[in-house]
């Protein structure tokens, strides 16, 4: 009997360790906030932060900006075909006011296959999803950041952020947040005191300088 007891609790955590594997990426993420939501919906007409861990971190995000309501949807590791993926439950079940996007930084350091054209082409795919079914929301895009542990990966993300800017530029109720050339050295090196110990995300005066960029934007 013990050997039967055995062999079912050992073939249940196989079939429990298959059935997680075959989730794709971010599942149980994108669970956690669906049962966040089930407990409390954040308020219709609010301001949304979609993206990676960059938002994923900003825990406090809003006390850098009282009064005005915003949703943090970020969830770490992800990039642009994530939330092109979940945008039916991270972006469009909130119907906000504004969405702001910070993406490409993983892409970027995913594959040396993905070039800033790519994460160009995913963005303009996310942003007409958005527009199509959320056509008054402002959508604005959080430039990708200069990080110490990502410097390789600076010319793609300059070439990336130029691409989107241009694109926004020709769209109404859009905004490009330079958060870029901020975050730099005189030398056009990241600040390294801006960063935690990864060097990869920041601090809070990394956020500070992105608050700085950001409350001109968000609407009201």
């Amino acid at each position: 009997m013990r050997k039967l007891f055995l062999f079912v609790g050992l073939f249940l955590s196989a079939v429990a360790a298959i059935a997680q594997a075959a989730m794709p990426p971010f599942w149980n993420n994108i669970q956690a906030f669906k049962k966040r939501d089930s407990a409390q919906m954040p308020p219709k007409n609010a301001i949304l932060f979609v993206g990676s861990s960059s938002f994923t971190k900003w825990t406090d995000v809003q006390d850098y900006f009282p009064g005005y309501p915003i949703i943090n949807r970020g969830f770490g590791g992800s990039s642009l075909p994530d939330l092109i993926r979940y945008a039916d439950d991270v972006i469009f079940p909130y119907k906000p006011k504004q969405v702001l996007i910070y993406g490409g930084d993983n892409d970027l350091a995913s594959s040396d296959t993905v070039t800033a054209q790519t994460v160009y082409a995913r963005f303009v795919t996310l942003f007409t999803m958005i527009r199509e079914r959320l056509p008054k929301t402002a959508i604005a895009f959080v430039a990708i950041k200069p990080s110490p542990s990502r410097v390789h990966l600076m010319p793609k993300a300059e070439a990336a952020n130029a691409l989107v800017k241009a694109f926004l530029q020709t769209r109404r109720r859009t905004a490009f947040i330079d958060v870029y050339r901020p975050m730099l050295q005189p030398d056009g090196k990241p600040k390294p005191e801006i960063f935690e110990s990864d060097s990869l995300h920041m601090n809070s005066s990394g956020y500070k300088i992105w608050q700085a960029q950001i409350q001109p934007v968000l609407r009201k």
